[in-house]
């Protein structure tokens, strides 16, 4: 399987091989589409360990992540869940939007993020010490989008944390041409009009145009679908519902490409 591509931004390679060589949390910070689950997919890949997903929402419970009893046949056995089995075998486990987890998760993941670095396993009365090669990471929206939950600082000051934020317009045009084929001059003007969009805060729009995006729209341009349809629907349909708005995006960005 060949390295996921990622384009860095900054010293983030630098940071996580440093932070994984001292056993530290990983925490990713940044707004959605900013490239934070491709790179720890990038990194994970770079380290040949295997990485463990975990898109956390409101129901996202300490059970869910540690294990649970199930009924086999006649019997009633344990089975582990993905945080057990990435501090038992070594992986990496990537906490998706952790601040939009239950309370509990938090307090499951504290011993693992300090220097004890062990999980209790309340349902079985056992304690496990971490594998040499368990790392931690996880990530959050730091008020970047309104009705998103923060994350408190007691839990924030147990990681290593950097921020992600969208790249420079020759960054940005340079990962979509890598990631889908598309010819340059295309891709700077997605880019433009990314760029005119996220300038337009007196839109109110909830989230603004991210990288991600960018990167749907120029997957359909470079198989075929006309630029302008692959704009409209990949770009601006995503961001928002207000019809007004939706059409007036349409129409600046009919201007630019």
């Amino acid at each position: 399987m060949s390295t996921p591509y990622y384009h860095a931004i900054g010293k983030e390679i630098a940071v996580f091989d440093h932070a994984y060589k001292c056993k530290i949390p990983f925490l990713l910070k940044g707004p959605t589409g900013t490239g934070k689950s491709r790179f720890i997919e990038h990194m994970a890949h770079e380290l040949n360990t295997r990485l463990i997903t975990i898109s956390c929402h409101e129901e996202t419970s300490s059970t869910d992540l540690i294990g649970r009893f199930i009924i086999k046949g006649a019997e009633t056995v344990w089975l582990d869940g993905p945080l057990t089995t990435a501090v038992k075998e070594g992986h990496v486990l990537y906490l998706d939007e952790i601040a939009e987890a239950r309370p509990d998760v938090i307090v499951a993941i504290h011993s693992l993020t300090d220097h004890r670095r062990e999980l209790f396993i309340d349902k079985l009365g056992e304690t496990i010490k971490a594998h040499e090669n368990f790392m931690l990471v996880a990530s959050f929206n730091p008020g970047y989008q309104r009705g998103f939950k923060e994350l408190k600082p007691s839990t924030r000051q147990r990681f290593v944390a950097i921020s992600f934020a969208y790249p420079e317009p020759k960054i940005e045009t340079e990962i979509l041409v890598s990631e889908t084929g598309i010819e340059k001059n295309d891709a700077k003007r997605l880019v433009n009009i990314a760029t005119k969009i996220r300038n337009l805060t007196e839109l109110g729009l909830t989230e603004t145009v991210s990288t991600r995006l960018l990167v749907d729209a120029a997957q359909l341009i470079h198989v075929g679908l006309p630029k302008r349809l692959a704009v409209h629907v990949a770009v601006i349909e995503p961001l928002t519902d207000d019809l007004e708005v939706i059409a007036a995006l349409k129409d600046l960005s009919d201007l630019m490409i």
